[in-house]
């Protein structure tokens, strides 16, 4: 039998859509919002993942460009990139 699509294996069309909530309820609560978020930790989420300086380092870099090229203002700039800025010690890994 050939191994399950990534797709399959990614829960298929409900496991995608629940990762895609969960990053959405995340960042609004982060920001203040009234959604409340249910999934794991930062730490717990990342474990593993081998993510280093250099991919944290894209990852703000697409950020900013994003939030640059739909005009957010700098003040809210500032604050988004503050508060991803504040999750970085439990995502990275040492290397």
């Amino acid at each position: 039998m050939a191994d399950a699509s990534l797709y399959e294996r990614l829960g298929g069309y409900e496991g995608i859509a629940r990762e895609k909530q969960l990053l959405i309820d995340f960042l609004s609560s982060a920001a203040g919002g009234p959604m409340y978020y249910t999934g794991r930790d930062m730490a717990t989420s990342h474990k593993g993942m081998g993510i280093d300086e250099d991919d944290w380092a894209r990852m703000v870099g697409h950020l900013s460009a994003t939030l640059e090229k739909f005009q957010v203002p700098e003040r809210e700039k500032g604050e988004v990139l503050g508060f991803i800025d504040s999750t970085k010690a439990e995502i990275v890994e040492a290397g």
